[in-house]
C-alpha cells in the first residue's frame, strides 16, 4: 500500500528534529556563580535526610476528558485537586474518611452537552464552584477584567469551555492552598506546567504571585514536557558528560557511599533560547522578566535533580520559578537574582525527586496527577452509571440507551 504520507514530509521531520538536537548556544560546561544562566553545580540532599523538617509540599494538578456519540451527545468532564505531602508521609486535604483518598479535588456537575446552553452552563458553574469564586473575589469580583475572552467566545466549543474550567480551576488551586490554615512560610506550592496562562490576565497571575510570595510560601511550577528542552539537548549532554566524567571523580563529597554521590545542576534558560523554542512572535513575552508585557509570573529555570544513568536529558525539568522569589525587586524594575534563595529552592526540590519511580521529577507531581486524571476508565464509569440510572430512574429501554452512547467511529 502505498503511504499516505510522503516520506519526503518524515525526513524534513527527521532532519528538524535532528538539527536542534545538536544545537549549540556556547553555554560553558563549568559555571560561574556570578552568571546563573550558566551551570550551578551543587550535591544533592542526602538519601537520609530528605524526610527530615516540617516543610510541606503541595501538588496542585488538572485534567480533561470528552467523548461524544455519533446522535449528538457529549460527555465532557474537568477535574483538578491537590495533593500535600510532609516528611514523606500523604497528608489528608479533604473531609473524608476514606483511608485511601487524602487529597482534595473538584468536578462539575454540569457534564453532558447537546446545546449551546449546555455549554454556558458549564462556564456558569465553574464560575460557582468554591475555589473559582473565591479566586475571582480575591483578584476583584469581575470575570471580565480577569479573562482575556468573554463569555460568548469561550462557550463555541465544548473543547474550548473545558480547556478553559480545567486551567482556571488549577490556577483557583493556587489560591486555595496558599489560604489553608495549615500551611506555613517556607512550605512549597508545586505546579504541573509553568507560571503562565492564556485563560487569564497577566496582571491577575502577578497578583497572586506576589500574594503567595508574601506569604513565604514558594510557587514553582515543573515539566519535563517542553520545546525548551529540545533546544538545550546539546546543552545538557556535555553539562551531563562534565558532571559524571569529569568532576564526580574529583567532587569533594560529604557522602561517602559512592552509589549515593549525585551532582545536581541548575541554571536560568537564556533569552535566546525561548525565542527559539517558542517562536519569534510569542517568544517575546516568554523572555520578558517584568510582572508586565509577558505571560505570566515566572522565570525559566533547566535543572537537574538526580542523575538517571544512560538516560541523558530524561533527568533534567523545566522550572518556572515565581518572579517574586527569583528576583525580589520585580516591581521596582530591579534584576538583581536571589541567588541565595534559587540555591535553597532547587536543594529542597531534591527532597522529592529520589524516589526510585520516577528519578528526577518531585513526587508529589506525580501523585497529584495520578489523582486527579481522568482516564478511559473513569469515562466508561461515568457513562456506565448515566445508563444503570436511565434504565433503573427513568425506565428506558436498553436499545435506547445502548443506540444514545454508541460511538459510531468503533464500528468501521
Amino acid at each position: 500500500m502505498e503511504d499516505k504520507i510522503p516520506q519526503s514530509t518524515i525526513d524534513s521531520i527527521a532532519k528538524y528534529i535532528s538539527d536542534r538536537n545538536s544545537k549549540s548556544y556556547s553555554i560553558p560546561v563549568v559555571g560561574t556563580e556570578s552568571n546563573i544562566e550558566t551551570p550551578q553545580i551543587f550535591e544533592i540532599l542526602p538519601f537520609d535526610k530528605i524526610d527530615e523538617g516540617p516543610r510541606k509540599f503541595y501538588a496542585i494538578d488538572g485534567s480533561v476528558n470528552t467523548c461524544s456519540f455519533y446522535n449528538g451527545v457529549s460527555v465532557g468532564l474537568y477535574r483538578a485537586g491537590y495533593v500535600c505531602f510532609q516528611s514523606g508521609k500523604q497528608v489528608r486535604m479533604n473531609n473524608l474518611d476514606d483511608p485511601l483518598i487524602l487529597g482534595k479535588s473538584y468536578v462539575p456537575k454540569n457534564i453532558l452537552v447537546t446545546n449551546t446552553e449546555h455549554i454556558e452552563a458549564v462556564y456558569d458553574e465553574l464560575l460557582s464552584l468554591e475555589p473559582v469564586k473565591n479566586f475571582i473575589d480575591f483578584l476583584g469580583g469581575k470575570p471580565e477584567n480577569i479573562f482575556p475572552f468573554d463569555r460568548e467566545q469561550l462557550c463555541r466549543s465544548f473543547s474550548n469551555i473545558l480547556a478553559f474550567c480545567q486551567e482556571v480551576l488549577e490556577w483557583s488551586l493556587i489560591y486555595e492552598v496558599a489560604n489553608r490554615p495549615e500551611i506555613c512560610a517556607g512550605d512549597f506550592i508545586l505546579v504541573d506546567g509553568d507560571l503562565r496562562c492564556l485563560q487569564i490576565k497577566q496582571d491577575a497571575i502577578v497578583k497572586l504571585g506576589k500574594f503567595v510570595n508574601g506569604k513565604k510560601i514558594i510557587m514553582v511550577a515543573i515539566t519535563k514536557n517542553s520545546p525548551i528542552k529540545m533546544e538545550l539537548s546539546y546543552t545538557l549532554r556535555q553539562i551531563d558528560d562534565y558532571l559524571q566524567d569529569k568532576l564526580k571523580p574529583t567532587y569533594p563529597f560529604s557522602e561517602k557511599d559512592p552509589k549515593r554521590q549525585k551532582l545536581c545542576c541548575w541554571f536560568e534558560v537564556p533569552g535566546a533560547i525561548l525565542m527559539n523554542a517558542y517562536g519569534s512572535s510569542s517568544g517575546a513575552m516568554f523572555i520578558k522578566k517584568a510582572t508586565t508585557g509577558g505571560r505570566g509570573v515566572g522565570l525559566f529555570f533547566a535543572a537537574r535533580l538526580d542523575y538517571v544513568e544512560k538516560l541523558q536529558n530524561y533527568d533534567w525539568v523545566i522550572a518556572d520559578l515565581n518572579l517574586f522569589d527569583a528576583i525580589p525587586g520585580i516591581e521596582n524594575k530591579a534584576t538583581d537574582k536571589d541567588v541565595e534563595k534559587l540555591k535553597f529552592i532547587f536543594q529542597e526540590l531534591t527532597r522529592l525527586t529520589q524516589e526510585h519511580y520516577i528519578l528526577g521529577y518531585p513526587f508529589p507531581l506525580v501523585e497529584a496527577h495520578n489523582f486527579v486524571t481522568l482516564n478511559s476508565s473513569f469515562k466508561e464509569e461515568i457513562i456506565n452509571r448515566v445508563k444503570h440510572s436511565m434504565y433503573s430512574t427513568q425506565r428506558m429501554d436498553n436499545v435506547d440507551i445502548e443506540n444514545m452512547f454508541l460511538d459510531i467511529h468503533s464500528r468501521f
